[in-house]
């Protein structure tokens, strides 16, 4: 391929030279077709005997056999000039023609289409490469400002992409209806309490939280019983309160006991009847709840860390004030310790 380019070049220049020699007057123009049977169809010259002194009318003449001569094979993306100086006639070969002005396209798109080229895999091996470098060297940096700089700024960037992945996992919520819970009296809710507390049918609720599954699996124990148990574990501290009064929204159940080990106890109501769609559409499904749980922890774990981080970086900058201000008032004459 390489030598194919090379003899290409080289007839161009061939054919450039001999045109360049013409137009200096050191040779006949009807030689032309000795060198090349190509330059004797393609030129159309005025005079068969002689060469006309450069003028505005050769030049263009001469340019318009040089834009016909050369295959596009050759120069498919280059614009040829001739341009006179002081009696000599020089060929220039422009830029491409996508980057003249002038033609239609606009040279910032153009350089939008070269930035968004594909890179290689060994360009992509390359350039993390050079990030794990500069990341090992802050990390083994002798200051120490240095490298807690360098994991805050990491912690504090994952925490922003935490909060976006959170932010994408939200529902839209639906318009809240009108939601009238049965009024019990103290005897019925005594009942209803011995009864749930003796039944052994539950639901449990665990690190997903509430999602649609749940309130589907309340349902359908109402379709037999009267009353449910939601056992939350593992549970936070208060956070019970949160899904009793979560799950009374979706199900439309009624609370009847909260107990101290996070166990809940519904009331399924008087008139209950069981809705066509038992799992709400404002509602995450399985794997969706448990992505975000996941994301959950690890912000509130990146928060924790991105605090601790804070406070080391404080402590250090008020031990290099308290260093600074013990060299100033230390003495400066030791002869006085001897």
């Amino acid at each position: 391929m390489m030598q194919t380019l090379f003899r290409r070049t080289k007839n161009i220049v061939f054919h450039l030279s001999t045109f360049h020699s013409v137009l200096r007057g050191s040779s006949h123009v009807n030689n032309l077709s000795s060198h090349s049977p190509k330059f004797h169809t393609c030129l159309q010259y005025p005079s068969k005997n002689t060469f006309c002194k450069p003028s505005e009318y050769n030049l263009n003449w001469v340019s318009e056999c040089i834009s016909r001569f050369i295959s596009l094979r050759h120069l498919s993306s280059s614009s040829v000039e001739v341009k006179s100086d002081n009696g000599v006639v020089r060929f220039s070969f422009g830029d491409s023609l996508g980057h003249r002005t002038g033609t239609g396209v606009n040279p910032e798109e153009s350089k939008e289409k070269m930035m968004k080229k594909k890179k290689s895999r060994k360009a992509i091996l390359n350039e993390l490469r050079f990030y794990r470098l500069k990341a090992k060297k802050k990390m083994n940096s002798p200051n120490p400002e240095v490298r807690i700089r360098y994991k805050l700024g990491k912690a504090k960037r994952k925490e922003a992409w935490l909060i976006e992945k959170l932010r994408k996992l939200e529902l839209p919520k639906a318009p809240t209806e009108t939601y009238d819970p049965e009024i019990l009296t103290e005897e019925e809710k005594f009942y209803l309490k011995r009864t749930g507390e003796k039944k052994k049918n539950y639901v449990p609720v665990g690190r997903r939280g509430v999602f649609g599954g749940v309130v589907l699996n309340m349902h359908l124990h109402w379709k037999k019983h009267e009353t449910v148990k939601v056992v939350c574990k593992p549970c936070k501290p208060g956070q019970v309160h949160e899904i009793a009064e979560e799950l009374a929204q979706l199900s439309k159940g009624i609370v009847i006991d909260i107990k101290p080990d996070n166990t809940i106890i519904f009331y399924r109501g008087k008139n209950y009847v069981q809705p066509d769609v038992m799992s709400p559409p404002d509602t995450l499904s399985k794997a969706k709840a448990l992505e975000k749980y996941k994301y959950q922890q690890s912000l509130e774990h990146t928060s924790q860390f991105i605090e601790k981080l804070e406070k080391e970086l404080e402590e250090y900058h008020e031990h290099l004030v308290r260093y600074k201000r013990g060299e100033n008032h230390a003495p400066k004459d030791f002869s006085t310790l001897d």
